[in-house]
């Protein structure tokens, strides 16, 4: 990953700060549930004669960025703490200037690890301006038995911006006979286009998810899924493509004649890639960020 892309490196002005105070933790959380670990990403991105290029940047804590050459600007996000707990913090608040184009990644997958006390909360801000695009493409949530977190994504869209998100999911480690009989999941995602309501979507898991998820009606014998919103002119061309990928197990439809939005369900961490990354990769109109393959 060498190299970095030229740009303002802002460590602490006004601007930024009064973005991210948005996610600042409750002060009202108990002594035993303080954070254990807090990291902020605060970036602004602006269009130049030679592309994309960082405007406005700040990172605090636990939290890391690299910067990769490409087309697009793209930010490979890492989370130094190594997972997340109870009492963790974590805020992330991206701009995409007009005409931007903006890739969002993590550099390996998220580990959603045991919680003796507390949540963790993670909160994800993204800006998309007129003519902009992000792409909001992070590796698998992996939940572990005990876990207990909360996690909100907020996409403010301007009437021509663009969007392609994913949301990856893996319930237990299937290799290691890992089972999940009790949990906390709480994922939000709400996006707005023009300051109006777009989507609304809530996942909320309590206690025994492995007897939860088996329902007939929710995900029998699937360990994994994904959520994906593709806001874009072309989402009604793509979705007899996106269709034809899909397994048995998965979905496709239009919320809007510009707004695609697909669930798919599988067995395991393994399938739900196979089927996953063609459609990203179609939507996304490019390859997926190198991190996906390491």
């Amino acid at each position: 990953m060498e190299g970095c892309r030229a740009g303002r490196h802002e460590t602490g002005d006004e601007s930024t700060k009064a973005r991210m105070s948005y996610f600042e933790p409750q002060t009202s959380e108990t002594a035993s549930s303080q954070p254990r670990a807090v990291g902020t990403f605060a970036m602004t991105a602006k269009r130049t004669d030679q592309g994309t290029r960082i405007d406005t940047f700040r990172t605090s804590g636990s939290m890391k960025a690299l910067f990769p050459h490409g087309d697009a600007l793209e930010a490979i996000m890492i989370n130094t703490s190594g997972g997340l707990t109870g009492g963790d913090r974590f805020a992330t608040d991206v701009g995409a200037g007009p005409g931007c184009d903006v890739v969002l990644t993590t550099q390996a997958a998220e580990r959603a690890y045991r919680s003796v006390t507390g949540t963790a909360r993670v909160e994800t801000r993204l800006t998309v301006a007129n003519g902009a695009r992000i792409c909001c493409l992070p590796q698998e949530l992996i939940v572990f038995e005990g876990s207990a977190l909360k996690r909100r994504l907020r996409v403010d869209l301007a009437d021509t911006a663009r969007l392609l998100m994913v949301e990856p999911v893996i319930f237990g480690r299937q290799a290691m006979g890992e089972t999940l009989g009790r949990i906390a999941l709480q994922d939000e995602i709400d996006i707005t286009r023009a300051n109006r309501p777009l989507y609304l979507d809530r996942i909320r898991i309590e206690g025994d998810a492995e007897r939860k998820l088996s329902a007939n009606a929710i995900a029998p014998g699937a360990k994994a899924m994904v959520n994906v919103v593709f806001i874009a002119p072309e989402a009604e061309a793509r979705l007899p493509q996106v269709r034809a990928l899909l397994p048995a197990t998965g979905g496709a439809s239009l919320l809007a004649p510009d707004m695609l939005v697909l669930r798919l369900l599988a067995q395991d961490g393994f399938l739900l890639r196979r089927a996953l990354v063609p459609i990203l990769e179609l939507l996304k109109g490019s390859a997926l960020p190198r991190s996906w393959s390491l």
